[in-house]
Parts: C-alpha cells; sequence; structure tokens
C-alpha cells in the first residue's frame, strides 16, 4: 500500500489545512468522514465500523472524524448510565481510562492515515464535568505509534490544498459536529440554508451530532477576477455514526416517539477538473457518497 498522500497542519485557532500533490494523470484522493461512532456503547455497530476502515486502507484514504468518537455515559456519575449499554471492558473500575485504551487499541492498525479528531458534546461533557479530554488523551496514543492526527476544536474550517501542474488549487471546508435534535420531519436539512448565508467562503459544510444521514449540493455565485461570473457547488453533508440503539419494543427511544436512526459515514473524494472558462479554468471537484 503506498504511502498517504496528504499532510494535515494547523494553521490558527480552529483552522487546519491537508496539503496533497497531484502529479498523476487521473489524480484523486478519498477520506472517510465520520462522527457519532459512539464507540463504546454496546449499540454500537463495531462490525460496520471496521469494514468502512479496511476500505479506507483499500482506498488509500485519509480519515477525518468530528466528535462523539466515545460515548462516554455509562460512569457510575452519569444519570443516564446502563449497564445494558456497557461493554465489559469498561465495568472494571477505569471507566475513563479504559474508554482511551480501548479505542486506542481498536483503531491502531488505522491511526497512520487518520489525520483529524475534534471533540463531541459527548467528550464536551467529560472535559467539562471531569476535567480530562478524550479526544487529546485518544489522540496521544495515536501519535505514539506514529499517526500524523491532529485534534480540531467542535467546528472550524479545513483547507484541502492540491499543487497540480505548478499551481495550488484549493478548496475549504466547514465542519461542526452540531447541535439540536435535527427535526422529526425535516432532519436538520433547513440548516443548509442557514448555515450558506453566514459562511460565504465554504465549499463544503460537514456536519454530525442529529445522526441523520443526506447530502444536498446548493449553489453560490461569485465574480471572477476577469470580471465574469462562476456559479460554484456547496456541498452540504450530515454523517450519522455507527450507534443503533432503536427497538421497536421498548427503551429510551420508543419512549420519547424518535424514529430509527440510519447508521453510517461518507466518502469525500477530491480531483482535479478543467473548467472551459478564461485561461482554461481548473478546480479541485469535490463528490461524496455514503459509506452504508
Amino acid at each position: 500500500m503506498p504511502e498517504l498522500n496528504a499532510k494535515i497542519a494547523r494553521t490558527g485557532t480552529g483552522c487546519f489545512q491537508i496539503e496533497m500533490d497531484a502529479d498523476q494523470e487521473g489524480w484523486h484522493q478519498d477520506f472517510l468522514l465520520r462522527s457519532d461512532a459512539h464507540h463504546d456503547n454496546t449499540h454500537a455497530d463495531q462490525r460496520l465500523e471496521l469494514l468502512h476502515l479496511n476500505e479506507a486502507v483499500d482506498r488509500n484514504a485519509g480519515i477525518l472524524d468530528i466528535g462523539d468518537l466515545h460515548c462516554a455515559m455509562q460512569g457510575k456519575w452519569d444519570k443516564r448510565s446502563s449497564t445494558d449499554a456497557c461493554r465489559p471492558e469498561q465495568k472494571e473500575g477505569r471507566y475513563l481510562d479504559s474508554l482511551v485504551e480501548c479505542a486506542s487499541e481498536f483503531y491502531e492498525p488505522f491511526a497512520d492515515r487518520w489525520l483529524f479528531m475534534s471533540p463531541g458534546n459527548h467528550e464536551g461533557s467529560i472535559l467539562k464535568h471531569h476535567e480530562t479530554d478524550l479526544t487529546e488523551r485518544t489522540a496521544e496514543r495515536f501519535r505514539a505509534s506514529g499517526s500524523p492526527v491532529v485534534v480540531g476544536t467542535y467546528a472550524g474550517f479545513i483547507r484541502f490544498s492540491v499543487r497540480h501542474s505548478g499551481r495550488v488549487l484549493s478548496r475549504v471546508m466547514y465542519y461542526t459536529h452540531g447541535n439540536g435534535g435535527g427535526g422529526p420531519m425535516t432532519h436538520g436539512v433547513l440548516n443548509t440554508r442557514r448555515r450558506q448565508s453566514y459562511l460565504p467562503d465554504a465549499d463544503m459544510v460537514w456536519s454530525g451530532h442529529t445522526h441523520d444521514a443526506w447530502n444536498v449540493r446548493l449553489a453560490k455565485i461569485a465574480l471572477t477576477k476577469y470580471g465574469s461570473t462562476r456559479i460554484d457547488d456547496v456541498i452540504h453533508i450530515s454523517t450519522p455514526g455507527y450507534k443503533d440503539e432503536f427497538s421497536p419494543m421498548s427503551g429510551w427511544h420508543i419512549e420519547r416517539g424518535s424514529p430509527p436512526k440510519p447508521i453510517g459515514a461518507m466518502w469525500l473524494r477530491l480531483s482535479v477538473e478543467r473548467r472551459y472558462e478564461p485561461n482554461d479554468h481548473k478546480r479541485i471537484r469535490l463528490d461524496v457518497c455514503e459509506a452504508r
């Protein structure tokens, strides 16, 4: 397997850049976009997680994760805790330590391609109440095994920068772990217009948190430096995660009238395309599809 052709660096508070080279004909680079794994919960589908992670190896893809990798709800201090949702390895009296240790061991074979990891509200709750950063502690374990992973903020920007034919092409992605409940009818899709109104530079907007799965393509218009107008796509996606705790018979979800949710992640592919505009304009093409 060739080395991953992507390097990540922090460029400012909440700002990151992933650099790539596109020298060969037909170049493309894939990324696995994940959130809401809730890895330590008994309802997390670790089999599907592993399937997608192995596919990331086959695709030579980078891995980006925007939070709630840890569920972290089963400690004895948490009113939501339930032994039914706690895996055996988390029942030995070192709950928070075991979350980091078990997740790091599971993900270690993929750490060399894990570029980005940011906290969700579950990790934020642990930091607030127990003053330990599960995301940073997990990333430290990754880095100890040679991973390039950097830790992000709850929301921020990632610039994809591609060197191609002596030029640098780039696209900007805004990410946020997310907020709210998604909405029983809209599944959070209304946020696409809201976010696009205050994110004029984003070519892609990615969120999680609500465990919904969708991909919406909008558009924006801009004035080029040559005095012509250009319409660009803006891709909005929501990643659903790997936790499936719905039961049609009993439990918290059925008691509050919540529906079943999809599980999985998204694939992002970057490639270079030519647009026949003044000066033979080229740009990075963004394509997304579900990882199911």
